[in-house]
């Protein structure tokens, strides 16, 4: 389970002046195979909250709990830790790395986790299968079209099989009809695999296929009109 309990966050205004609440009071509880989106407004937070729940910025107040871990008072070399085993990341921008194959790519996170490399070669290249691009494994990131990068960036952010996937505008580079797809495939992915997600958005169609919708304000979460 994720938990959130009264986070809050706030930032320097230009010029060294005094500290601006961005949000405050965002709570929320996630269990194992649920996804939840995150809209709002720009400059309202997003993500910024994602990164806050990677442990990449320090919150201001409140409690962040993943598997019953207190993961805000952790020190920054336990917090990368837990990163590399529990978490998944995938991002608009893709950030997949164009000197390395498709498999390689993959295959990245059981690296940093000292996976050998036959048995972590073999999990990326199933990852790649169930993402249809299992035939392409040896092929170079160039050659690949927007929608393609994307699913290879989701089978990075499962193959170490993580207890929660953060997504921030993970369709956002990609035309509305691929976008649905990409995305569905990574909840159906975060499902099967009893994982958790949160995905930031700013596309009510992508929203729609998470479990639940909310919507990101200065005085915390607020569920959507409609989500379920």
């Amino acid at each position: 389970m994720l938990e959130l309990d009264g986070i809050s966050k706030s930032f320097a205004e230009e010029g060294g002046g005094a500290q601006r609440s961005l949000f405050r009071g965002v709570s929320l509880r996630l269990e194992p195979g649920q996804s939840v989106a995150i809209m709002g407004e720009s400059g309202v937070g997003k993500s910024t909250l994602l990164h806050c729940i990677a442990g990449l910025e320090t919150i201001d107040g409140g409690r962040i709990a993943l598997g019953g871990v207190e993961l805000a008072g952790l020190a920054e070399e336990a917090f990368a830790k837990v990163r590399r085993e529990r978490y998944g990341f995938v991002f608009q921008a893709f950030h997949i790395l164009p000197h390395l194959t498709l498999a390689q790519n993959v295959a990245l996170p059981l690296w940093l986790l000292g996976v050998a490399r036959e048995p972590a070669a073999e999990r990326a290249h199933g990852m790649l299968v169930r993402v249809g691009l299992g035939d392409r494994a040896n092929e170079w990131p160039r050659r690949l079209s927007g929608g393609e990068l994307q699913r290879v960036a989701i089978a990075r952010a499962l193959v170490h099989r993580p207890a929660l996937v953060l997504a921030d505008e993970p369709t956002g580079n990609l035309d509305p009809e691929r976008a649905g797809s990409v995305l569905e495939l990574l909840l159906e992915g975060v499902r099967e695999a009893s994982a958790m997600a949160i995905v930031v958005t700013h596309s009510r169609q992508a929203a729609a296929r998470a479990d639940r919708v909310l919507r990101l304000v200065r005085d915390g979460l607020v569920e959507e009109a409609g989500s379920s």
